[in-house]
């Protein structure tokens, strides 16, 4: 059974880290694109970045300097260090394995004063 489990989430001031994880079973890993994708309420949920099976990534132009994607195939699991977060960055976060419709439950991340 193909699972993603994504943690990490919480509340955060303006400025402020988190670093979400995704721990992925049933699926070839270390064979496997990852990526990550958010939602904010009232909107469509949008692409953030993914991490290929080669160590290539790449961020949507929103994120891109303030958050890395990074991978550890010895535990299956796939991070998304966010930092300089801003209240735009308000959203559930999913991981997904690339180019296939398998999606974790979500993380809340809310950035506010």
């Amino acid at each position: 059974q193909v699972q993603l489990v994504e943690s990490g989430g919480g509340l955060v001031q303006p400025g402020g880290s988190l670093r979400l994880s995704c721990a992925a079973s049933g699926i070839s890993f270390s064979s496997s694109g990852m990526g990550w994708y958010r939602q904010a309420p009232g909107k469509q949920r949008e692409w953030v970045a993914h991490i290929m099976r080669d160590l290539r990534t790449n961020y949507a132009d929103s994120v891109k300097g303030r958050f890395t994607v990074s991978r550890d195939n010895a535990k299956s699991t796939v991070y998304l260090q966010m930092n300089n977060l801003k209240p735009e960055d308000t959203a559930d976060y999913y991981c997904k394995v690339y180019n296939r419709d398998i999606w974790g439950q979500g993380t809340q991340v809310t950035v506010s004063s």
